[in-house]
């Protein structure tokens, strides 16, 4: 971290464009894929990210707080968010059997249900917007490099 009385260290015109690259690629890709969940399946990103984070657990329930740090989410908005796809039936609240202030999220049937028919929407489009257009090296490389942002940014919480 630079503090206030230091010149930060500008970015090159590489250092840039990959940045941009980055900012701008991965906002769109987002976009693209929320779209073509919305218009088949009347689902969002984010509600489809909750229900495949509870459909990898045996129990299909995991715990809010856990869940808000899978999905890159604070608690209030995944609180907001749980509450609206409960009133859809997709998921529901249940109290924490070990810890009595907890509060768990479960997938319903109906949920995976939902689950299921969108998933081929986008696994599609994860191919045809990402997977397909880079070779296996990029793909690993590309694996790597998030690995290590993504072990830095939970070091620092």
């Amino acid at each position: 971290m630079t503090s206030a009385s230091t010149e930060p260290r500008w970015l090159d015109p590489a250092e840039m464009r990959a940045w941009r690259a980055y900012i701008l690629g991965t906002e769109l890709l987002r976009q693209q894929l929320h779209r073509e969940l919305q218009d088949a399946h009347s689902m969002t990103i984010a509600d489809y990210e909750v229900l495949v984070q509870l459909s990898e657990r045996s129990d299909w329930r995991m715990r809010m707080t856990q869940l808000a740090g899978r999905i890159a989410s604070s608690k209030s908005r995944l609180s907001h968010q749980i509450a609206r796809m409960e009133k859809a039936g997709l998921v529901r609240r249940v109290d924490c059997a070990d810890d009595a202030r907890g509060v768990m999220a479960e997938l319903t049937d109906k949920g995976m249900e939902q689950l299921r028919a969108a998933a081929p929407t986008h696994v599609n489009g994860v191919r045809e917007h990402l997977v397909d257009l880079i070779t296996q090296d990029e793909q690993e490389l590309l694996a790597a490099i998030f690995e290590r942002v993504h072990k830095h940014l939970d070091q620092l919480n």
